[in-house]
Formats: C-alpha cells, structure tokens, sequence
C-alpha cells in the first residue's frame, strides 16, 4: 500500500480499483479457530470390566453338568453292553431277575435283565440331570448313596434268599463301592464350585 507525504502527516495514498477488488476478495485476517473442548477432552478413565458373576457360576456349573453327564452316559453304555453277546459272556443264560442269571458282563461282573435295567435308568437320569447344575449335583450325591446301599446288599445278603433279587459277586461288590465313592466326591466337588460361585457374585 502506497502512502504520500501532505503537509505536517503521512496520509494514505487512495487505492486503485485493482487493489479495492482484491481487498474485497481476501477473507478478513483473524484469530485461528481453536479446537473445541469436546474434541480434546479424552473419556474419564474408569475401571477396567470385569467379568460377570454370572459368568464365573456358569463355568462352575457346566462342570459339575460334564461330571453327570459322563457318568449318565457311562451307565448307559454298562446297560447297553450288558446285552450284547460276545461282550456278555454266557449270554443264553442271562436271566430276567434273581440269582439264577449266570451271564458275566466283560467276564467278571454278574448282570440280569434287571440289573441291565437299571443301569439304562440311571444313565438316562444322568443326561436328563446334566441339563441343570442342581440336578446334576443331586444325581451324583443320591445316585452314589444308592450303590452305597446296593453295596451293603451284596454283602449281607444271603445268596438264595428271598431277598436275593440281584445277581451280585465280588467284582459287583468292589464295583459298588467305587461308583459310590467317585459320584459322592464329584456331587460334593460340583456342589462346592457353585457355592464358590455364587459367594463371588
């Protein structure tokens, strides 16, 4: 911009119209725009998540639900292969109930119609009970208790009795025992991983 001398002061010199149109066309100089607050600030740090109670219970209760499944499906074979000749030796004498039944399963443990029966029983009260953490618990602790008493029949029962409705040797007997031992300590272990559960929520 050019400026002239006039007497005592410096005076501005008039624009051309070249530089008037420029000037109109050049946006007015100011303050550069500052980000806002919002787009600086960053989010309150606030505690990491933590996984759910219920999470945690749900671990705790799909692995008592595996215990009676397994067993159930366990049952279920014992039940089913306790009428397949060949892997149930002297099968033609496999009797209904009673002592008279002279079929071995695997060789060693005394089975009858009944007693195969009742094994199918459980396993399918095994699965049906796997479906629920509860009842998978109750299945293991009661099932166990009821070898426990089916252990106690062998033992004291006289062989040709009128109580003597099951076939049951020794391997039966040592097998009683096991399965009343191992369902009871998996009832209580699933039982105490719930509880642990639940104290954490």
């Amino acid at each position: 911009m050019d400026y002239e001398f006039r007497g005592p002061g410096v005076q501005k010199k008039p624009q051309t119209k070249r530089e008037q149109r420029r000037a109109k066309s050049s946006p007015p100089a100011g303050p550069s725009p500052q980000p806002s607050p919002s787009a600086t600030s960053s989010p309150p740090a606030g505690p990491s998540p933590q996984p759910s109670p219920s999470a945690t219970s749900s671990r705790s209760r799909s692995t008592v639900q595996i215990f009676a499944a397994l067993v159930g499906a366990a049952f279920l074979l014992i039940g089913i292969l306790g009428f397949v000749p060949g892997v149930t030796t002297n099968y033609d004498g496999l009797g209904f109930v009673g002592p008279d039944s002279q079929a071995l399963l695997l060789g060693l443990f005394s089975v009858s119609v009944v007693h195969n029966i009742i094994h199918l029983s459980f396993g399918v009260a095994g699965l049906l009970a796997a479906a629920r953490a509860s009842a998978s618990v109750a299945f293991l602790i009661v099932g166990g208790v009821l070898y426990g008493v089916v252990f106690v029949y062998g033992l004291i029962v006289e062989r040709g009795s009128d109580l003597d409705i099951l076939p049951v040797n020794d391997a039966d007997n040592i097998l009683h025992i096991g399965l009343t031992l191992g369902m009871i300590l998996l009832g209580v272990v699933g039982a105490a991983m719930l509880r642990r559960g639940s104290t954490r929520a």
